[in-house]
């Protein structure tokens, strides 16, 4: 791991250890802990009150976790583009949620770090960044960058958090902790074992039922959990709990769902395998071919847009989507084996600001390739919009998903095919 000097990240020393040599100079001992001694939550909590079961009559929110009481580990399948180990889900995040469903998100400015790998081998814990960049995984391939959203957001709303709650805090020790907490929990939740022992395993051809996928995760956890569907495909997985104490130490409870329910379908969910267990072998002919899969996006066509498995209309010469009308003609030029650019009537084409624009005043064209014959972007053929268009309306086309709910894939109609 390395720093943007490429100085690796383990010879940097950060604010704790920067405190502890100043502490040990000066002989202030109490500060001066070994890097793997952790700095122990406020020693006043005389009860361990569990969270949400328990009202909140006035506890020290030191000792309670108020107002975010129930505990979400959130787990993910990412098969588009693959992350993680085959046999494995991968950690979105753990979310302190209100106990009737609402949440509270970056509740502390002041406390907003982006150098979370460096906070976490600073204290100690490389072992630790390195079971993350394994196991919490970001699908643009910013890891880092998904570390600091979860605990922006997410961490600094945790009350027994709070650098109040400590003794002798030691800077960015609540970082450590949830961190450090998160992965414990995550270990005890082996999804993909819990539904491989169902019956319920990955497959392009084998769909599933929700109550069979609910049942096996109940049966294991021994309380409802919530699952998540990304276009009829599993994709999440909502572990509830509440917690007896602090987050630090305090037992994780499952807990009931509360808030959010499931947005699968009741049957026909795919599961579908994060990558090909046999790769096709390539032959070499002498020359160059496209590897790709499905209809290469080569000389002249259109850009087909489909949302639910069904055609929806098409991109037209700016880069908008547009359902009904006359589809714009796009060139499709290869710039290497894998990757082409794309260029309508209007000009070249590329993601601004997350937007897809053509026009003569992209000065960069974006470089795409294809994936199963759909249009492949930073390695993900999902791509989002605000609104399905209706008649004349157009709607943006986004690279993330951000705010945007509608989904889609983009596929390639050449013009020789429409004759």
């Amino acid at each position: 791991m390395w720093g943007s000097d490429q100085q690796p990240l383990r010879e940097l020393p950060g604010p704790q250890t920067i405190l502890r040599t100043l502490a040990g100079s000066l002989g202030l001992t109490s500060l001066s802990k070994p890097e793997n001694q952790q700095v122990e939550p406020a020693s006043s909590c005389s009860r361990s009150d569990l969270s949400c079961y328990t009202k909140y009559s006035g506890q020290d929110t030191c000792c309670f976790n108020y107002p975010g009481g129930q505990f979400l580990l959130t787990q993910l399948w990412d098969f588009d583009p693959a992350l993680g180990p085959d046999d494995s889900w991968t950690i979105h995040g753990l979310w302190p949620d209100h106990c009737n469903g609402g949440f509270d998100q970056f509740c502390d400015s002041r406390r907003r770090y982006s150098n979370i790998s460096l906070i976490l081998v600073d204290s100690g814990n490389g072992d630790l960044v390195d079971y993350m960049g394994e196991y919490w995984k970001d699908y643009r391939g910013d890891d880092g960058n998904l570390w600091q959203h979860e605990w922006n957001k997410h961490g600094t709303c945790i009350s027994t958090l709070e650098t109040r709650c400590y003794d002798g805090y030691m800077p960015q020790q609540e970082v450590v902790d949830y961190f450090d907490r998160t992965i414990e929990v995550f270990k005890t939740l082996p999804s993909y074992q819990v539904l491989a022992d169902a019956g319920i395993t990955p497959s392009h051809t084998q769909t599933y039922a929700l109550d069979d996928i609910e049942d096996a995760l109940e049966h294991f956890h021994g309380v409802p959990v919530t699952v998540r569907c990304r276009s009829h495909s599993l994709s999440e997985i909502w572990y509830h709990f509440n917690v007896a104490g602090t987050i630090q130490t305090g037992k994780f409870v499952p807990a009931k769902p509360d808030g959010q329910t499931s947005n699968c379908p009741a049957r026909g969910i795919r599961y579908p395998p994060k990558r090909e267990q046999n790769e096709p072998t390539k032959t070499t002919t002498g020359h160059s071919e496209p590897t790709a899969t499905g209809i290469p996006f080569l000389g002249k066509g259109h850009m087909m847009v489909s949302r639910l498995n069904q055609q929806r209309g098409c991109i037209i010469s700016y880069g908008t989507w547009f359902a009904s009308g006359t589809c714009a003609t796009f060139r499709a030029e290869k710039v290497s084996e894998d990757a082409f650019t794309l260029t309508s009537s209007k000009g070249p084409c590329s993601f601004e600001k997350d937007t897809l624009n053509c026009g003569p005043h992209v000065n960069a064209p974006e470089e795409f390739t294809v994936k199963d014959g759909k249009l492949c972007y930073m390695g993900n053929t999902t791509f989002f919009a605000d609104k399905a268009p209706k008649g004349q309306a157009q709607s943006q086309v986004f690279a993330s998903q951000e705010d945007h709910p509608i989904e889609i894939e983009i596929t390639w109609k050449s013009r020789d095919s429409m004759f």
